[in-house]
C-alpha cells in the first residue's frame, strides 16, 4: 500500500477553527490540518492570538494566508512561523468577490510572477515549507499551457508543493458555493501536472468524498485533501491513519471520540468560549448512523442553553445508547 506524501483537511472559511482542528486530531494522528484563510492585513493589524492561537496537540498544522504584497506576506509568514505553524500555505484558489477585491485568491492565477515574488519573499523569511493552493485555471484562462506556466513560474521561486483544486474558478457570475460544483472537476489535469513536473509534490483537492477514492487518487499524485466530506461526516477522518498510513493504533468509536473531546470542552468553557462554538463540530459525528438525527437535535437544542457544559455531550452519547458504540 502506498503511503501518501500527505493527507490533508482543507482550509474552510467559517469552519476550520482551532476547535475543529483539535477534534479532528483526536480522530487522526497523521492528517495535516489547515487554518481558515487569514489575510495578511488581519495578521499585521488584528488580534493575533485570536487569529493564530492553536493547541500544541494540533501539529502538524498549516497556516493559510491570503494576500498579494510580497513584503506583507513575508511578515505574516514570519509571525506564523513564530507561532509554531508547520507550514505556510498561500491561497490562490478562492474565487469570492470579497477576496478578489483584496487582490488575492484565485485571481492571482492571472499574475504568476506576483505569486512567485510572494513565495520567494516568504521562503526568505521562514525556514518552514511554503506551499500554494491553486485552481487549474480561471475564467477563459484555463488552458493547460497557462497552468503549466503558472506552476513553473511559482516553482521557480522555490515552491515544491502545490495543492490543486481540480476545477477552474469562475471569478464572475458564480458564488463560491456554486463554484465548488461548477464547472466539472478535471482530475486528469492534476494527474498530468504530476507527470509534467515529477519533481514537485502535487496534492489533489476537490470532490473527494471517501478514503477509498483518496486511495485511487494516490496512484497518480502525492497527496489528497478532503474538504466538505470532513464536515458532512467528521468520522471519515478516523480511518485515515490505518487505511492511508498503515498505522494500526486503535480507532476510537464515535462515542469514544466525543467523550475524548470533553476535557478540551471544559478547558475552553473555562476560557469563556460558548458551548455551541465547540459542539457544532460534533454534529456530523454520527452521520449516516442510527440515532444521528437525535444526536444533532439534542446538541442543537441543549448546547445554547444558559450554563450548559460538557454534560450535554455526555447526555447526548447516553441518549444514543447502544447506537453510540
Amino acid at each position: 500500500m502506498r503511503s501518501p506524501h500527505r493527507f490533508c483537511i482543507a482550509p474552510m472559511m467559517d469552519y476550520s477553527d482551532r476547535h475543529y482542528r483539535y477534534f479532528l486530531r483526536l480522530l487522526s494522528r497523521h492528517a495535516r490540518l489547515y487554518t481558515e484563510m487569514v489575510t495578511t492585513g488581519a495578521i499585521l493589524h488584528g488580534d493575533r492570538e485570536y487569529l493564530l492561537g492553536f493547541s500544541a496537540q494540533e501539529h502538524p498544522v498549516a497556516l493559510q494566508l491570503g494576500g498579494s504584497v510580497p513584503a506583507e506576506l513575508a511578515q505574516a509568514a514570519r509571525i506564523g512561523a513564530d507561532y509554531g505553524y508547520d507550514e505556510i500555505n498561500l491561497n490562490v484558489g478562492c474565487p469570492s468577490d470579497r477576496v478578489q477585491t483584496g487582490r488575492f485568491g484565485a485571481c492571482l492565477m492571472a499574475e504568476p510572477q506576483l505569486v512567485a515574488d510572494g513565495v520567494a519573499a516568504m521562503r526568505a523569511a521562514v525556514t518552514i515549507p511554503v506551499t500554494v493552493k491553486t485552481r487549474i485555471g480561471i475564467d477563459e484562462r484555463d488552458s493547460y499551457e497557462e497552468l503549466c506556466h503558472f506552476i513553473g513560474t511559482v516553482a521557480g521561486a522555490g515552491c515544491d508543493t502545490f495543492i490543486v483544486h481540480a476545477r477552474k474558478a469562475w471569478l464572475q457570475g458564480l458564488s463560491p458555493k456554486q463554484n465548488r460544483e461548477i464547472p466539472p472537476l478535471r482530475y486528469d489535469v492534476a494527474y498530468q501536472l504530476k507527470r509534467e513536473f515529477p519533481h514537485l509534490s502535487i496534492v489533489i483537492n476537490g470532490g473527494i468524498v471517501s478514503l477509498e477514492s483518496a486511495l485511487q487518487h494516490l496512484a497518480h499524485v502525492d497527496g489528497v485533501m478532503l474538504g466538505r466530506a470532513a464536515i458532512h461526516d467528521s468520522y471519515v477522518v478516523a480511518q485515515a491513519d490505518r487505511l492511508l498510513f498503515g498505522d494500526e493504533h486503535p480507532v476510537p468509536s464515535r462515542a469514544e471520540a466525543a467523550l475524548s473531546y470533553l476535557p478540551y470542552i471544559e478547558q475552553q468553557l473555562a476560557l469563556g468560549i460558548r458551548l455551541p462554538t465547540l459542539t457544532r463540530h460534533l454534529l456530523s459525528l454520527f452521520h449516516g448512523r442510527p440515532g444521528a438525527r437525535s444526536w444533532r437535535r439534542y446538541l442543537s437544542e441543549h448546547a445554547p442553553r444558559s450554563g450548559a457544559g460538557s454534560e450535554v455531550v455526555r447526555a447526548a452519547v447516553a441518549l444514543l445508547g447502544s447506537y453510540a458504540a
